[in-house]
């Protein structure tokens, strides 16, 4: 009787297979069984998300163009209209452990039409992705001397490890992170805040480049400025992929269920706001100190300006800008 060989990639794979700490839930129904986290931790996971600095660099992009009045009313307006149109994605897909591919194949686009949403949405995710590897490369390059070609592969691959053991992993990734993120996020601002609040007065009177002298309203910038911010709407694919590991709301915790849901779904966008109006007022403070007008959008350039005020010594600042950013990116890439 002759003994079957079977190959070696075969064998690795079947490893892969057999390996329960590994998750691969990607384009199907999310079992009852293995959404076994609790809410707080999935909402965690899923509000580290929105740490992604294209974000500021998009605040920042609209203001120094159109001015404080235009960009501001954009961010208001499209965050509204986008909370809205999210509530319902995430609902379904929390409730019944789908994401967005699933959503749209079973509220009536059918096979072909669901391919192209997920088209559309691997699209916003492959221009953002790029976005924020430009943002880590730039770090590397200001921080370590990497050429920019380098610190484009090295923020690619360096990320795939974090992402093998999926949410359980991720999750805790995100938790370790989360205090760093959130005190060098607010610092910035804080320092600022006692120095003066004359920055915060001229930041609100700034024209832009393309504003009425006055800083008087423009249908046309708004929109402009609308147009930008609306392609944020898709990231609800992402905050969809960790809501439908949401546990079942259970009798006495329905608010806990119901607060996660809105928090880490559409309530990405009431974060993201805020980070937007940060990179809108950092993009103007760094400009006004000295930054040249192009690259005062970048988000690299708007922490750096700050932190080289802060600390004591120019290695200092760029240590924290460099941690800074790469934290921001880890969490969420």
């Amino acid at each position: 009787m002759s003994i079957e060989q079977i190959p070696r990639i075969r064998r690795t794979y079947n490893r892969w297979v057999a390996n329960q700490t590994l998750e691969d839930f990607a384009l199907r129904f999310t079992a009852y069984d293995v959404r076994r986290f609790s809410p707080s931790r999935i909402a965690n996971t899923a509000i580290g998300a929105v740490s992604f600095l294209a974000l500021e660099a998009i605040g920042g992009a609209i203001t120094l163009n159109y001015g404080f009045t235009n960009a501001a009313l954009a961010i208001l307006v499209t965050a509204v209209l986008i909370f809205f149109a999210g509530l319902p994605i995430s609902y379904s897909a929390a409730r019944y452990g789908v994401d967005i591919d699933l959503l749209t194949r079973g509220a009536g686009f059918g096979y072909i039409g669901s391919t192209v949403t997920s088209l559309i949405y691997a699209s916003f995710t492959f221009i953002f992705f790029a976005i924020e590897a430009a943002i880590v490369a730039t770090a590397l390059e200001l921080l370590l001397g990497v050429p920019l070609a380098v610190g484009y592969v090295v923020s690619a691959l360096l990320v795939i490890p974090l992402v093998t053991h999926g949410v359980t992993f991720i999750s805790r990734f995100q938790s370790w992170t989360q205090p760093f993120w959130v005190v060098l996020q607010i610092t910035p601002f804080v320092f600022i805040a006692a120095q003066s609040v004359e920055p915060v007065r001229a930041w609100t009177g700034y024209t832009g480049l393309l504003g009425a002298t006055d800083g008087s309203f423009s249908i046309a910038l708004f929109g402009s400025a609308s147009a930008v911010l609306f392609s944020l709407i898709a990231q609800i694919g992402e905050q969809v992929d960790y809501l439908r590991f949401l546990p079942r709301p259970r009798r006495g915790r329905r608010l806990a269920w119901w607060f996660a849901m809105i928090s880490a779904g559409p309530g990405w966008i009431l974060f993201g706001a805020l980070k937007i109006f940060a990179g809108s007022f950092l993009a103007y403070y760094a400009f006004r100190h000295g930054v040249d007008f192009g690259d005062a959008a970048d988000p690299v350039h708007m922490y750096l300006t700050v932190f080289g005020q802060m600390a004591a010594s120019p290695e200092l600042a760029l240590g924290l800008t460099g941690i800074f950013i790469v934290i921001c990116q880890f969490k969420i890439n």
